[in-house]
């Protein structure tokens, strides 16, 4: 399976990218932090870091979006009530999912990112959309899976599509048909626009981080694994939201490096998942997946910041681990092998593509 270290494209350029201060990657930016006190500085800072103002174009979905001038929302983190009620969605459709390839296509590699889309975007609307009937939140899931189709080849193209394009005129109906859905939900947090992102956010990126999961496992099989452990350790070496940008409203000084107004600054959890100091085990082993690393307790898991930081980290994190930890323990009952070698796509994220793999014999759970 290839590694993010053999990646080219800009996942190279910031992995190949020096360790010391903040670096700038091009003549004028922007500028990647690789440290984690200097990411915490950019993520928590909102009155000098904002967000990008234009979510089809940056490709990152990943967090909640704050009251600032770009004109997002901060969403309150979901509660425990709304993480239950999502992961029992979560684990009754995954199976239906699982079910439904073994009836129509008996004996073929399961595609992990294909089955897990009806089952992350169910979860997440039950958790989400509290107010809503049943039948509106599987009509929103489908909808947000159009969305997210339709903005692939936005955010992929190498330059922005004219808005007169087809690709622009498809992502802009698939997003009004949402968000006309979304406008007759009552209590909804916030406008449909900006729930349609968060959801977007909430389903897209979970998606990508069970795919990972689910092709490390199979790649490197790890009996007895602590399942919270793998999830973690999957989003130490392949986080989806492997980069988040921020533009500074004014000048700006980190780690003694002076920034000016409108600057882009980056924050890669990617990156700061291979400093040393953040992750426990062999310093000679950082690009191996190795769940029992955190067995020892040294470093804390986490530290590298995969959902953020400060009060715009991801609102759906509570969730999004409960979906992922309930996946590493399906694994931990199957085994599992990769079909085809896995490669990095880095249109939206990253994303394991392909990402196909057998179930070769069930085996009892380890105890």
């Amino acid at each position: 399976m290839d590694s993010a270290e053999s990646a080219g494209g800009r996942l190279g350029a910031v992995l190949t990218a020096p360790r010391s201060g903040v670096v700038a990657l091009g003549p004028s930016g922007p500028w990647l932090t690789t440290t984690p006190s200097q990411a915490r500085q950019v993520l928590t800072d909102t009155a000098r870091f904002d967000f990008p103002g234009d979510v089809s174009r940056s490709g990152d979905l990943s967090a909640s979006r704050g009251e600032t001038r770009s004109g997002h929302l901060l969403f309150a983190p979901v509660t425990p009530d709304q993480v239950a009620r999502g992961l029992a969605t979560f684990t009754h459709e995954w199976q239906s999912a699982l079910d439904d390839h073994d009836r129509l296509s008996p004996g073929t590699p399961y595609d992990a990112m294909v089955l897990l889309r009806r089952p992350v975007a169910r979860s997440t609307t039950v958790a989400v959309l509290t107010a809503a009937s049943d039948a509106q939140r599987d009509v929103v899931a489908d909808q947000v899976l159009d969305w997210i189709d339709a903005l692939a080849p936005v955010i992929a193209a190498r330059r922005p599509p004219h808005r007169w394009s087809r690709a622009r005129r498809a992502e802009r109906d698939a997003r009004l048909t949402l968000e006309d859905t979304l406008t007759a939900i009552p209590e909804l947090e916030a406008s449909p626009a900006q729930v349609a992102t968060m959801l977007a956010a909430g389903i897209q990126v979970p998606i990508a981080a069970g795919s990972w999961l689910l092709a490390w496992l199979a790649h490197r099989p790890c009996p007895g694994v602590d399942p919270v452990h793998a999830v973690w350790e999957t989003l130490r070496l392949t986080p989806p939201t492997w980069i988040t940008a921020r533009i500074t409203t004014a000048e700006v000084e980190i780690d003694g490096q002076h920034l000016p107004s409108g600057a882009v600054v980056m924050v890669s959890p990617l990156l700061l998942g291979r400093l040393p100091a953040l992750v426990a085990g062999d310093p000679a082993h950082l690009r191996d997946f190795d769940p029992d690393r955190w067995r020892e307790g040294a470093q804390r898991p986490g530290a590298w910041l995969p959902f953020g930081a400060g009060p715009h980290a991801c609102p759906g994190r509570a969730l999004g681990m409960a979906q992922l930890v309930h996946l590493a323990q399906w694994c931990s009952a199957h085994e599992m092998t990769l079909s085809e070698s896995v490669t990095i796509d880095q249109s939206r994220g990253i994303a394991p593509l392909p990402c196909r793999f057998d179930v070769s014999a069930r085996k009892e759970p380890p105890a």
